[in-house]
């Protein structure tokens, strides 16, 4: 073949290149459009936020402190300055309230709001939750899009979902996949878990972005990955928009997650045990005690029964059962199915108020604003009695008080407390200074509230 000829067919092929590009890709082909997301994606991403928070913690240095202390000078403290950036959700556009994890702005003193459009807003924490590692917080601005919530329950195996927030500080990105499967629990260090497992690419700086359905509705808050290497291999988890949205509820109505208790405690069927109670395999819990007047006790529950599923949930073991007892809700129907004399049997029950395992002191008495209550830990009540401070504010009213964590309040008034529930009805019954019998480092103390 000749030069010229070889010029000649080089100047057609860029020429016919030429038309294609110019062309651009088809809409549409034998009159069906090409599918995309595009469409979906204008209409979600301006309500999908980047969360840049600041925690500032204020440290003294053993040389910092030698070194002033030989020259005279004033022993400031120095500051340790932690940043961390993640994702966000619009879902009340006229509030401005903003669905996210508690671990992207746990601890934070500063958190700010990056919208798509460019605006950049300082946020307000409207409340927190570690167990299920979701936090809401709220932004003050006009014209915010948001996604509507839907009900993550009508999730299926295969349906296409996409996940939309800030991997590695990039900006917004968008990638899609599947839903793997749903219920995931078991994660080591994920608090309560109900997870959806997806393989659309979740990374860090995802977190509490959005996974929403082909309807551009929300149907996840993206959490965690499972990575060996630190990176994405097709195996992200998202808290349910269901349970989400609940605990949102509950944040914005009280500033925290009201959860209840049972009133039982239980253990893991093991082989001897199943042998024992004539069971065809080890699933289920037992139960080693019933609280007096507890929900598990107007249920007819009793010693001795294995529990085999919560609300049409099987419990396999006591993880299984710790995590729905964490995930109920006060003052809903709760549906306990469980074996005892080798006969399955049905009961139905329901927590209120007054058994909740877990009270901020405010709710108990004015005098211990900033402490943490909790009913004992099962593992200590062979050895001890009462109720316990797992955290304090330093400065608060009850530090004032004299109360640290830790602290056991074993008596009110001169009554024996066992748990939450005796002792909210004590203080509220207590017209004069409430008397507490405080358990410390194996002494007692009488401590008057006043």
């Amino acid at each position: 073949m000749s030069i010229s000829a070889m010029k000649q067919i080089l100047i057609f092929c860029l020429t016919l290149l030429t038309t294609i590009a110019q062309a651009g890709l088809p809409t549409s082909v034998d009159g069906v459009a090409v599918p995309s997301l595009a469409p979906i994606l204008e209409k979600v991403t301006p309500a999908v936020v980047n969360i840049h928070s600041t925690t500032r913690q204020k440290i003294n240095t053993r040389s910092q402190s030698f070194y002033n202390w030989y020259y005279g000078l004033p022993n400031v403290p120095q500051e340790r300055v932690t940043q961390s950036l993640g994702s966000g959700v619009i879902v009340d556009a006229k509030n401005g309230y903003i669905l996210t994890n508690n671990h992207v702005i746990d601890g934070a003193t500063d958190i700010q709001v990056s919208l798509q459009d460019g605006r950049s807003f300082s946020a307000k924490l409207i409340g927190t939750d570690e167990g299920t590692d979701v936090a809401v917080v709220k932004i003050n601005a006009k014209n915010l899009s948001q996604v509507n919530l839907t009900d993550s329950k009508l999730l299926r195996v295969g349906d296409f979902v996409v996940a939309v927030g800030n991997p590695f500080g990039l900006g917004q990105t968008v990638t899609s996949g599947i839903v793997s499967a749903l219920g995931r629990t078991s994660l080591q260090g994920l608090g309560y878990q109900n997870f959806i497992q997806t393989d659309a690419s979740i990374n860090p700086g995802n977190s509490g972005g959005a996974l929403i359905n082909l309807k551009g509705e929300l149907v996840g808050i993206n959490t965690a990955i499972y990575s060996p290497s630190g990176g994405n291999v097709g195996i992200g988890f998202a808290i349910p928009s269901s349970l989400a949205n609940r605990i949102m509820k509950q944040l914005i109505n009280f500033g925290q997650v009201r959860r209840g208790s049972l009133g039982v405690e239980v253990q893991d069927i093991t082989a001897d045990l199943a042998r024992a109670f004539n069971l065809d395999n080890k699933g289920g819990v037992i139960i080693t005690d019933v609280e007096i007047e507890s929900p598990a006790d107007s249920a007819g529950l009793q010693a001795g029964d294995i529990i085999t599923e919560l609300n049409g949930i099987k419990i396999q073991n006591q993880h299984d059962f710790d995590n729905q007892e964490g995930l109920f809700e006060l003052n809903t129907p709760i549906d306990i199915n469980y074996i005892r004399n080798e006969k399955h049997r049905y009961s139905q029950t329901k927590i209120n108020a007054f058994d909740r395992k877990e009270f901020d002191g405010k709710e108990l008495h004015r005098l211990l604003t900033g402490a943490h209550f909790i009913n004992l830990p099962a593992r200590l009540k062979s050895q001890y009695q009462g109720v316990l401070i797992d955290e304090i504010k330093r400065g608060s009213l009850a530090w004032n008080q004299g109360l640290r964590s830790g602290d056991l309040i074993t008596t009110a008034n001169k009554k024996e407390i066992t748990n939450l529930k005796q002792l909210k009805i004590v203080l509220d019954k207590s017209r004069k200074s409430p008397v507490l019998n405080v358990y410390r480092n194996y002494r007692n103390y009488i401590l008057v509230l006043e």
